[in-house]
């Protein structure tokens, strides 16, 4: 089976998502936060028609707030104020103020959500507030009530529900024009998160891709969890840099953090030994069938939590939160998780979707260098596959590995496109040719190599990926598949990212026998052929069974390896 044919065509640079600029922008946050007077001063910066969605319910119905709660209660004021705001977003953009409670109801949270428009939270803490609502005693959450307590209370209930606002922007004790300039300046600069759907039988899942994502994942888990529990398993290198950014962003979305576990970094935890030490902590834990797996960290965490999710209690929802480009782009999206045996890699595992992907691109920027260039590998094979994005790749690949953001931003979001759609088409790779089996261009030499250097961070998978990719370029152009040029061109590349590029380069010597023999215990293999990914040349691969075994064994030994 091919590529889908319906991958959509690629720009040939990547932009910024758009601002809330040109969309209506609608604002939430507890009585006192300013909706009304930061709404106005906004509006007018803007250039847009300003609406209060209270006085528009109060004109349309012809009574004050109050005495509609009085008359017909809070479900009738409720379906009132939604009709009120749908008609009020399906027309021009405008800066539109909405009543506290208002973003709380779920039909009307859904309404502004796919009306285009950008969600603002004017988030405020309580000493903020309380002068401000001094004089509303005749609102209704306040008759005859404590101001201090009614706010306490409204924050515990609602502040999880605002924090899945689009934007969230802290109001402080200042000015009006203070606080309205800040929240221009944050519509602004905002860079909306795209979206990209994995489309299964059974069910559909977003690869979220943007900045900022950490510290608004309880927003963006809200509703897609079947409880607001989680168990979070990174390693100790990556929470040392990103976990409190994680826990302060699900506690803002009033999520309990049951478990907060951690391995040691690198390939050697994908073990049973570490499989088994994380199941037993998290039932300690308390766990129970709707407490969801987080895994936050690189490839390693990502397979070895999902493992530990298919597993546990025969079944978790599982979150990734990658945080290397290689997750990105790679091993957090499709649902393939495992961990290692003395055999040979991801040789026990299981196909375990996840809910949500949150690749937070931000989090690159602490990448160390070589870990850029590792994930890096895993974006040209994706550019191989698919043809455009490798032209991008040669273009501008280099952006990429120095950190350039934007073009980080871009590498994920492409590689993400595709493998979405491959994964969507082929969610288990059970296609006889073709389907998901070319993701693993490259991997089949790639994981043998891999294997043989022990897993010692000695040879990182992205760096064992592009080995596999130079060599099934060259495997393909010896049995006469590609041109000739397409091997040089291939590790002319890669040596220009700082990937090795070739078997050579690397400080130690490999058996071709004992490479051959990792092979033949590849997941790919059936019916005891192996089988390879090859190309034609760039968007142009296929699968094969039909490899001539000594045309490998020719191959590696004129790449230095003895035997």
């Amino acid at each position: 089976m091919p590529l889908p044919a319906a991958l959509p065509a690629m720009p040939a640079t990547a932009g910024r998502a758009g601002t809330g600029i040109g969309r209506s922008i609608v604002l939430i946050g507890l009585p006192g936060a300013g909706k009304s007077s930061v709404g106005k001063r906004l509006a007018q910066l803007l250039g847009l028609p300003f609406h209060d969605a209270d006085l528009e319910i109060e004109a349309a119905a012809g009574l004050p707030i109050t005495e509609i709660f009085n008359r017909y209660g809070e479900p009738h004021f409720r379906e009132g104020e939604r009709r009120v705001i749908g008609r009020l977003l399906a027309g021009p953009p405008l800066v539109l103020a909405t009543g506290g409670g208002a973003y709380v109801d779920a039909e009307t949270r859904r309404a502004i959500r796919e009306s285009g428009a950008l969600s603002v939270w004017l988030r405020a803490e309580i000493p903020v507030l309380l002068p401000r609502v001094s004089n509303r005693a005749t609102r209704p959450l306040f008759l005859q009530q404590d101001p201090r307590a009614v706010l306490e209370r409204l924050k515990a209930a609602r502040y999880p529900i605002y924090a899945e606002a689009d934007l969230a922007v802290d109001c402080l004790d200042e000015s009006p024009e203070d606080t309205t300039g800040r929240v221009r300046m944050a519509i602004e600069s905002f860079s909306a998160p795209a979206r990209l759907p994995v489309a299964l039988l059974e069910r559909e899942y977003d690869v979220v891709v943007g900045e900022g994502l950490l510290e608004r994942a309880g927003g963006l888990l809200s509703g897609v969890l079947p409880a607001r529990r989680v168990a979070i398993i990174s390693d100790a290198s990556v929470a040392a840099l990103h976990l409190p950014a994680l826990r302060h962003g699900l506690q803002a979305g009033g999520f309990e953090i049951r478990a907060a576990l951690t391995i040691p970094p690198g390939e050697g935890s994908k073990s049973l030994a570490t499989f088994g030490r994380v199941l037993e902590e998290l039932l300690a834990a308390g766990i129970d069938r709707d407490t969801a797996v987080v895994a936050l960290g690189g490839g390693v965490v990502g397979d070895l939590a999902g493992f530990v999710a298919a597993s546990a209690l025969r079944g978790l929802p599982f979150v990734q939160v990658p945080t290397t480009l290689l997750a990105q782009v790679d091993s957090s999206v499709g649902g393939k998780t495992g961990i290692n045996l003395a055999a040979g890699k991801n040789l026990a595992g299981a196909f375990w979707q996840p809910r949500i992907v949150l690749a937070d691109t931000g989090v690159l920027r602490t990448l160390p260098a070589r870990e850029r260039r590792a994930g890096y590998a895993e974006v040209a094979k994706h550019g191989l596959l698919q043809g455009p994005l490798w032209e991008w790749c040669e273009a501008e690949g280099a952006r990429a590995v120095a950190g350039d953001s934007v073009a980080l931003r871009h590498a994920v979001l492409e590689s993400c496109r595709l493998k979405s759609a491959v994964v969507a088409a082929d969610e288990r790779e059970e296609s006889a040719e073709g389907g998901r089996a070319l993701l693993n261009l490259g991997h089949t030499f790639g994981h043998a190599v891999e294997a043989e250097c022990g897993y010692d961070g000695s040879l990182l998978h992205g760096e064992a990926v592009a080995l596999g990719l130079g060599l099934a370029a060259r495997l393909s152009a010896r049995l006469g598949f590609c041109e000739a040029a397409l091997p040089g061109r291939v590790e002319a590349h890669l040596a220009a990212a700082g990937l090795p590029a070739r078997l050579a380069e690397l400080p130690r010597r490999f058996a071709v026998d004992t490479l051959m023999r990792r092979m033949r215990k590849d997941k790919k293999v059936r019916d005891g052929r192996m089988r390879f990914v090859l190309l034609r040349g760039p968007g142009q691969a296929f699968t094969s069974a039909e490899v001539p075994p000594a045309e490998v064994e020719a191959l590696l030994r004129d790449e230095g390896c003895s035997g």
